[in-house]
């Protein structure tokens, strides 16, 4: 084989998920039919579990100025009235980023791109196509063209199909999706400001729930603000993305000397999700999976965690250490996951795109009498899913397998301090209190043929203090402590992905956790 893994794409999700192969080891190659990083915005919306592969990856950082925390989405009737209210979750964080951002996608897709020649087993190629991926009784062929005409076929152990929306790859194997019945046309406008403190702008982002146009504003960062409109039935989409109709469009909130025009296209909104995800050492990541309207900003969030879920069980799979078979367990918890985070943003769409006068006034009287029985709002985390299925353990009376595993700020047995994910490696952690003998834990990892990565995390005592002699970390904000007591356990174990295997209050728990874990990972 010349590669263990080819990565088709390198938009976002491609990107992650070669970033991620490197960080395993995987010997890789990355291919993007265009020659750079397309360079206006598409993607607007990033979740913390995103930052938080950032961070792993090692981009977190350096996109600082080109994120922002995402900011309450205000629900607003024909007349005004709010109707609903989606705010972020306050702090303290549970993963250690704020719950949501908005982003410049081109600028993250370059350093992305950037952080992939840090990785010596990956190789990135531009402006080549792939021509056809064909199945061999080992691997794959991927049959290229670069950018000068000239083909040649590579082989690989895996190939990840990150090709889009369109995915040739799957388009020409005629694979079935599932149409969860969400399908609206759509303008999207992305401007700069000439003054990003624009008074007459909403400071916060907004639905109008309005039914001559419905429509959407979000506050991005910096000078970038978007808005998207619903086509009306009696207008094309090439006509109304024709500069003097988005001039109509904007008058509303801002006169044509305010802003420039950096990009408007026109889009459905489809509500998609792919039945088979794989075929034998084919698998299918992000957009050429499913395709998730853009009510809840998580249309990239879910690939990246497609990415997130597949690149580790591949290493894991090549070092020996779980059987071939385990690869099914990538659809078996992501397709669950995608369908629900789709259903509940057709929901929200469909609230946003009601058109009808009569269904609008029911809808906000019913909305209404819901607010002011419970004028909270929602958390906007609230609405993703944990795992359901797939490799998590299952224990009677545990709480936790599938939830993501939080991420506290940590002071480590020198005295420095730092987010917990800084301190270990990117493989399976075994997290245990205080109270805890880790010996006989230790015992079963030392078992363990081959050897599996798991990295030991010993949790100090409350109020005292990490040094050298009692390795071990503190939780500077009671974060974890917290979690551990609410979910009742004292032990956990965490998937490489950051979700929860399961938990244990005793050390014999543990031990069983542990065993399971491998049984799973390798049915004898």
């Amino acid at each position: 084989m010349n590669f263990d893994v080819v990565v088709v794409g390198m938009g976002p999700v491609g990107a992650a998920a070669a970033n991620l192969a490197g960080m395993w080891g995987l010997k890789t190659l990355v291919v993007d039919r265009l020659p750079d990083v397309y360079d206006k915005p598409r993607a607007f919306g990033l979740d913390h579990e995103v930052m938080r592969i950032f961070q792993n990856i090692g981009i977190a950082g350096e996109i600082g100025n080109v994120v922002m925390p995402y900011r309450t989405s205000e629900y607003r009737t024909t007349g005004g009235a709010l109707i609903k209210c989606i705010a972020p979750a306050q702090a303290p964080f549970p993963l250690g980023w704020a719950p949501n951002y908005v982003f410049s996608q081109p600028a993250v897709e370059k350093a992305l791109r950037a952080r992939l020649r840090s990785w010596p087993n990956v190789t990135a190629m531009t402006g080549t196509e792939v021509l056809s991926v064909t199945p061999l009784a080992d691997g794959m062929a991927v049959q290229l063209r670069d950018a000068a005409g000239a083909q040649r076929e590579i082989q690989a152990a895996h190939v990840l199909a990150c090709d889009g929306g369109t995915s040739p790859i799957r388009t020409a194997l005629g694979l079935e999706m599932e149409d969860l019945a969400f399908d609206e046309p759509w303008l999207v406008v992305d401007v700069l400001l000439n003054d990003e403190n624009n008074a007459r702008l909403p400071s916060t982002n907004v639905q109008y729930c309005e039914t001559a146009r419905p429509s959407t504003f979000i506050v991005g960062p910096g000078v970038h603000r978007r808005w998207e409109f619903m086509i009306n039935p009696d207008e094309s989409p090439s006509d109304i993305a024709q500069p003097d109709n988005i001039r109509k469009l904007l008058s509303r909130w801002l006169a044509p000397e305010e802003y420039r025009l950096w990009r408007a296209s026109s889009y459905r909104f489809h509500a998609l999700v792919l039945k088979s995800w794989r075929q034998g050492n084919l698998f299918f990541l992000g957009d050429a999976a499913h395709m998730t309207p853009p009510f809840m900003a998580q249309g990239m969030c879910q690939g990246i965690r497609d990415a997130a879920n597949l690149v580790w069980k591949l290493a894991l799979v090549k070092s020996g250490q779980a059987s071939a078979d385990f690869l099914d367990s990538y659809q078996e918890e992501r397709i669950p996951h995608v369908r629900h985070t789709t259903l509940v943003t057709k929901e929200l769409g469909q609230i946003i795109c009601e058109r009808d006068p009569d269904k609008a006034a029911e809808r906000d009287r019913r909305m209404l009498e819901e607010m002011a029985k419970n004028p909270a709002p929602t958390i906007r985390q609230s609405l993703i899913p944990g795992l359901v299925s797939g490799f998590i353990a299952r224990r009677d009376g545990d709480k936790t397998p599938g939830a993501l595993f939080p991420q506290p700020v940590v002071e480590d047995a020198l005295g420095r301090e730092g987010m917990l994910d800084d301190f270990g490696s990117q493989g399976f952690r075994l997290v245990y209190r205080a109270d805890v003998d880790p010996a006989p834990l230790l015992a079963e990892l030392d078992k363990a043929a081959p050897a599996l990565p798991v990295t030991p995390v010993p949790l100090l005592e409350s109020g005292s203090t990490a040094n050298a002699s009692t390795p071990g970390y503190r939780d500077k904000d009671g974060l974890l402590e917290r979690w551990m007591e609410r979910h009742e356990c004292r032990i956990v174990l965490v998937r490489p992905d950051h979700y929860v295997y399961g938990s244990a209050s005793t050390p014999e728990q543990g031990v069983e956790l542990i065993r399971e874990m491998r049984r799973a990972l390798k049915p004898m």
